[in-house]
């Protein structure tokens, strides 16, 4: 960790004080596509052919991670990190496929994942005006007339399409779309490597280049009990990538911070990462040290463990990123020249209130309505609940967001789960929380006292997991049928603890959306009109977890005078595990050791590019002119975590897994004939 802090800091410090703008930044709008771009900049035509089918073939996974069909046959690909989670729900104590791999010969082989939904973007509407004129500046019932008609909007979509519909806030408030996705819950798992090759190098290799990790997956999508036949799908590229290709990125990238004004992200270095940063440190020590109480507990707290961890390292690069004033100079200058162009100050003033307003409440808000104090997927049913009695006998644009008519049967698909919940593991994780929320309140906080209730934080933690009957689907159902008198007659520990916090959390929330994010949006809307009016749209709108084109050039890079290659191979993997003496995280099974001899080493496996990506894109097709798959994204290295804020290509790289080494695995090392036959003869080039 500390190499790593080391290490960021002078990765930024040396960059950005020769930063230069280049034209492969951007991730761009499908209805927004950078045509000149890339013309200009690398000859290349993109047609609107070629975009749809793009569209048509990538694929969201609503749990945080892009993926796209590979065949027509409903096959896809993705990060097996993205499908962690899925795979440890499937796991048993028997039957570990997380750590063991699993792969299904047959159709009927295939495992049907308990609450996985995949979203295919159909269409996109422009949708700015009419949210716009609903909403006038400086109401106060702004914020509900915000809410008001976009969860109308989306009903009247998921009314008359029949598909999921969300309206997307873009340029923080400059434009607002409507996103229209074909919705898929029947997923079934094909196909996972052991987690020791697919996270080769674990934390030690994370974020760092030369990587040597299998990460991919493979699901399929099912429609009435049969594979399904999407529109469009991903030709597999057999040779894959070279160096110097021009390659794209189509995937979902969650956040961005880069449009934020120079006051936004003082108070991110200031006071949202060291609040978040503490917290991700309290969390994964907590877990770690579950693990390590047996194999059965590692199982169980696998994923948790490594989305704490991951998380950990990247606010910390983005932390370090923040605390170098070259960063500040170059978002000062550009601040102070769209201020200039602007010749009015108040969205900026206007914002700079907002951010003030935020300090003094959102450790309070992250705790109780963002759940930081409840760190309990029972208590997050429990949550649901209580608010579901509440807010559906509301008319739908007066309701909770999450809650609208439009996103209930998704928010329902995860509720009534029947994935494995672990009281041991709850037990510990809600423990810690209880404990993380009096650090943070002090012990005799009256919220910390009444969630509490006179019992040590594992005292209290046990009588609630002890005493739930949430872990039921059953029970779940019911509950949520019967509503709030179902509720109150239940007596359940948790139902009761969510019904009690209830009111501060959405005291917290409301107070948070009208005194931070509606003027924010007002305020940043006036400042994309001026971004608009000096630059067009040449500047693409931050990350939003929607389908958006990235593009670059693969090559390698130069760290402290040597350079690294563009590709490392399945030789330099097998060099890699031997110097690190096999020893975890450099671990490989018996099947990779016996069967070394049988592979050409000389395969490609991971490879790098300039294209712009973020956490959201793991998982994204990495595609070459022609639309073939060349790769699967799944990292970036150490020196792209600042791109949360700026966008670099002098040493920023994100990282794929080559097409080609994942056809080398699966023929060699997995012997999955019907998988490669699937993807050579029906979807290869």
């Amino acid at each position: 960790m500390i190499r790593f802090i080391v290490l960021a800091g002078l990765f930024v410090i040396l960059l950005f004080r020769g930063v230069r703008v280049s034209a492969d930044e951007g991730m761009w709008l499908l209805n927004e596509p950078p045509r000149k771009l890339l013309q200009e900049r690398h000859g290349f035509a993109l047609t609107n052919d070629w975009l749809k089918r793009a569209m048509l073939a990538s694929v969201r996974f609503t749990n945080g991670g892009s993926g796209g069909f590979v065949s027509p046959e409903g096959l896809i690909v993705t990060n097996h990190h993205i499908g962690a989670g899925t795979i440890q729900k499937l796991s048993t104590k028997d039957k570990n496929y997380l750590q063991n791999g699993f792969l299904a010969r047959s159709r009927d082989e295939e495992l049907k994942c308990p609450d996985l939904e995949l979203n295919v973007l159909q269409e996109i509407v422009d949708v700015t005006e009419r949210v716009q004129s609903a909403v006038k500046a400086d109401d106060p019932d702004a914020a509900k007339a915000r809410q008001a008609v976009i969860s109308a909007i989306e009903n009247e979509s998921t009314e008359k399409t029949g598909l999921r519909s969300d309206v997307v806030t873009l340029y923080q408030g400059g434009l607002y779309h409507l996103y229209r996705y074909k919705k898929y819950t029947d997923v079934r798992l094909v196909f996972a490597p052991e987690s020791a090759v697919a996270d080769f190098g674990g934390d030690t290799d994370n974020f760092e280049y030369p990587r040597h990790s299998l990460d991919v997956c493979f699901f399929r999508a099912y429609e009435e009990g049969k594979p399904a036949r999407p529109q469009a799908y991903f030709r597999w590229s057999a040779t894959g990538p070279v160096e110097g290709e021009l390659v794209f990125v189509t995937g979902h990238p969650g956040t961005t911070n880069r449009q934020d004004t120079v006051a936004m992200l003082k108070h991110r270095r200031d006071s949202t990462l060291p609040y978040l940063l503490t917290r991700l440190r309290y969390q994964e020590a907590l877990l770690a040290q579950f693990a390590a109480r047996g194999p059965d507990e590692s199982r169980m707290a696998a994923r948790d463990l490594h989305r704490a961890a991951n998380s950990r390292k990247a606010f910390s690069g983005q932390y370090q990123g923040l605390l170098d004033p070259a960063i500040f100079q170059i978002k000062q200058k550009a601040e102070s020249e769209l201020r200039k162009f602007a010749g009015d100050e108040s969205p900026w003033h206007r914002i700079e209130e907002a951010q003030a307003k935020l300090a003094q409440f959102e450790r309070l808000y992250h705790l109780l309505e963002t759940g930081h104090a409840f760190d309990s997927e029972l208590f997050g049913i429990a949550r649901h609940l209580v608010r579901l009695a509440a807010e559906q006998p509301k008319p739908s644009g007066e309701r909770l967001r999450e809650y609208g008519k439009a996103r209930l049967d998704s928010l329902k698909y995860q509720l009534f789960s029947p994935a494995p919940i672990y009281p041991e593991l709850e037990r510990v994780r809600l423990a810690g929380s209880f404990s993380f929320l009096a650090e943070q309140l002090g012990g005799e906080h009256p919220l910390v006292t009444k969630i509490l209730a006179g019992q040590s934080p594992s005292a209290r933690a046990a009588e609630l997991i002890a005493g739930t009957r949430l872990r039921s689907v059953e029970e779940r159902k019911r509950l949520e049928q019967g509503g709030a008198k179902a509720l109150a007659e239940a007596n359940d520990p948790l139902l009761v603890l969510a019904a009690l916090v209830d009111p501060e959390a959405r005291k917290v929330r409301h107070r948070y959306e009208n005194e931070v994010e509606e003027p924010l949006r007002q305020a940043m809307a006036k400042i994309a009109e001026v971004r608009f009016q000096k630059l067009g749209k040449s500047v693409a709108p931050d990350a939003t977890f929607t389908l958006r084109l990235a593009f670059g050039t693969v090559k390698g890079y130069e760290v402290d005078g040597v350079t690294l290659p563009y590709t490392t191979t399945w030789g330099s993997a097998f060099e890699r595990a031997a110097k690190m003496g096999y020893r975890e995280p450099f671990t490989l099974s018996s099947r990779w050791r016996d069967r070394k001899d049988k592979l050409d080493l000389d395969t490609p496996f991971n490879f790098v590019a300039t294209s712009d990506t973020i956490g959201g894109n793991s998982g994204s097709p990495v595609l070459n002119r022609a639309g073939e798959l060349v790769g699967v994204n799944f990292d970036r290295n150490r020196h792209g975590l600042v791109r949360n804020f700026v966008y670099t290509d002098a040493q920023a790289r994100h990282i794929s897994v080559h097409s080609r080494g994942v056809l080398e695995a699966l023929r060699v090392l997995y012997e999955a004939k019907e998988l490669v036959n699937e993807l050579v003869d029906k979807g290869s080039s």
